[in-house]
């Protein structure tokens, strides 16, 4: 997205205050809003894998980091919904609005430097998908790589049970010859991008009544 683009800005209660440029939005610190879908692979009874992207090198925000399976700013007047546009860009993957499962709306806000402070209202989807990550045709511009992690283990990490995880699956980029090959790799809670604990709240309750329903 060109830091020219332009967002809908709200106020603290997300009441909607006007319009203004990406790059001001975050020079500023003005709320906006996000739309952001957690690609999940049930598989597993009651350990279902998170795919995460590791964000390209050259980023602005978090560099070289493990993220959120997609996610990007909604642009002015857009609805959460019309944020799935951003499955296919990121992704490559062509899905329905009806396909996506909401988790709900989270408040986040973050100092990334004295230039850029980020202050997001973050719509949570999840995705239920069984596709191989190599057969995923990212966005290679913005992304070096795909993860895939057991949700327990993501869980332990956090809750500082484990100093060090490992990945299930995984693919990495290799820039210089412009190739994707297989890697699995063990992580620690640094090596990926932080959310609060509202957040995962958010989510892992939504994965926990989904685990629940297919019982």
């Amino acid at each position: 997205m060109s830091s020219d683009e332009m967002l809908d800005v709200f106020n603290e209660q997300m009441v909607k205050t006007g319009t203004a440029s990406r790059r001001q939005v975050h020079a500023e610190g003005l709320w906006h809003q996000t739309f952001q879908c957690w690609v999940v692979n049930m598989q597993e009874p009651g350990n279902p894998g998170l795919v995460f992207q590791l964000r390209a090198e050259d980023k602005d925000t978090f560099p070289g980091k493990l993220d959120i399976s997609c996610a990007g700013h909604l642009l002015a007047g857009e609805t959460p919904a019309d944020g799935i546009r951003e499955l296919e860009e990121e992704l490559g993957i062509t899905s329905e609005a009806g396909e996506l499962i909401y988790c709900g709306m989270v408040a986040q806000e973050s100092l990334i430097s004295e230039q850029l402070t980020d202050r997001e209202f973050n719509h949570v989807f999840l995705l239920e998908s069984r596709v191989p990550l190599k057969e995923y045709p990212f966005q290679r511009s913005e992304i070096s790589g795909l993860f895939l992690i057991g949700l327990q283990e993501y869980k332990a990490l956090l809750n500082g049970e484990q100093e060090e995880i490992q990945t299930r699956e995984g693919v990495l980029l290799n820039r210089v010859k412009g190739t994707c090959g297989s890697m699995n790799k063990r992580v620690t809670l640094a090596d990926f991008t932080p959310n609060s604990e509202a957040y995962y709240r958010l989510l892992f309750g939504t994965i926990d009544k989904i685990n629940a329903e297919q019982k």
